[in-house]
């Protein structure tokens, strides 16, 4: 039987690895930020010969950048134009009289349509406190309510512009636009029965 040849790991292997288990153990503590952390840490590769210059310029995903970067102006725009808040008092005084379930199964809709296009912070920040008026308007649990922007806020997952994560795996990953919904919309059903189900059971 042949034997394989143990090589060993050079010294930039041991460098490569210790400037990731450091960057991991920044991001636990919380010493620095996320972007600092980062920036460190690639640093600490080119100084140390794992990559050079030009290496580090093709790795980076400039298709992920600018996406990023132009998803920010239209996170903006509908934060201080008031449009975000607009739709959603006309989606929940349309459902406000068609009984709780309803209303839940609406929020939660209304939610995650627009984590796919804003951060979930951000979303959350413009559908709570309309949830919890209506929530007390209507004589319906602020926690069920809260609980169903809480989980719609984190069903990003339909477009690639509905996180980071899903930007940056995009060109790497070779995958199309339309291959996230495909995913992603069979999830989000079941999330939303699964979650219509138990958060007025739990929440009520």
């Amino acid at each position: 039987m042949a034997m394989l040849k143990n090589e060993g790991l050079g010294i930039k292997a041991y460098i490569a690895l210790a400037a990731l288990a450091g960057m991991v153990l920044m991001l636990l503590t919380g010493v620095v930020s996320t972007v600092i952390a980062v920036i460190i840490t690639g640093m600490v590769m080119v100084l140390g010969g794992c990559l050079n210059a030009e290496q580090v310029y093709r790795a980076i995903s400039w298709e992920s950048v600018v996406l990023i970067a132009a998803m920010l102006p239209m996170s903006t725009a509908l934060q201080q134009t008031g449009g975000a808040e607009f739709i959603a008092d006309g989606f929940l005084n349309t459902l406000g009289t068609m009984g709780p379930i309803a209303l839940l199964i609406g929020m939660f809709l209304l939610t995650t349509s627009l984590t796919q296009v804003i951060s979930n912070t951000a979303t959350t920040v413009l559908v709570a406190p309309i949830a919890i008026e209506t929530a007390t308007s209507l004589n319906i649990s602020p926690y069920a309510m809260m609980m169903m922007v809480a989980v719609g806020a984190s069903t990003a997952f339909l477009t690639p512009i509905a996180s980071p994560v899903n930007t940056l795996v995009l060109t790497p990953g070779g995958y199309r636009f339309s291959d996230f919904s495909k995913v992603g919309f069979p999830l989000l059903i079941i999330i939303m029965v699964v979650s219509a189900v138990l958060v007025p059971l739990i929440w009520n």
